[in-house]
């Protein structure tokens, strides 16, 4: 559940000095727009989806060798004042090797959300016109309804995906296919 902590305007190195007191996985800190937002662990199922399209990623990016999918929590600002904690992310080989030296992503290839009941605004509001500005693409993924949200910089809608969809990011020979159906099986039962 995303709630604001508190209400004033907080600063990218409030934050930071939070998550360097707070040296667990949770809870979650982002800066979306000055305000503080705060989520406790994820829910299984969350969790679930999140690592199935972890491993996704992170086979199709081994053998294209382009970028590096992780998982939160670790600190992404792509713009100064929004330092966000993207569920699933995948950062460009190059900007792999100049964060390694320090803690925070600057340049992603993707940014994902997996929607909680308390976050969708967020993530759907708040975080998404962020990501847009910066990132080739956001996904969403809505377990409650079995769809991916594909977000680019100039939708004004999203690209509603049920079944199968590929991702060609920049530099890629071939496409990341993902079957909808057997990715919401393995993660639903």
């Amino acid at each position: 559940m995303a709630m604001p902590a508190v209400h004033r305007r907080w600063t990218a190195s409030e934050v930071r000095a939070l998550v360097d007191a707070n040296e667990l996985s949770t809870p979650r800190y982002e800066l979306v727009d000055g305000e503080l937002l705060v989520t406790p662990g994820p829910r299984l199922f969350h969790q679930a989806a999140v690592s199935s399209l972890l491993v996704l990623l992170h086979g199709y990016l081994a053998a294209e060798s382009i970028g590096r999918a992780l998982a939160s929590p670790s600190d992404v600002e792509l713009e100064p004042e929004f330092l966000s904690q993207p569920d699933v992310f995948v950062v460009p080989s190059d900007e792999w090797q100049r964060a390694r030296s320090g803690r925070i992503v600057r340049a992603l290839m993707l940014a994902v959300e997996v929607l909680s009941p308390s976050s969708a605004g967020h993530d759907r509001v708040r975080k998404r016109p962020l990501y847009q500005r910066h990132v080739p693409e956001y996904w969403i993924v809505d377990l409650d309804a079995r769809l991916f949200e594909r977000w680019r910089p100039a939708d004004e809608r999203p690209e509603i995906l049920t079944t199968n969809f590929d991702w060609l990011p920049p530099g890629a020979r071939r496409p990341l296919v993902i079957d909808l159906s057997a990715y919401f099986a393995e993660v639903l039962g």
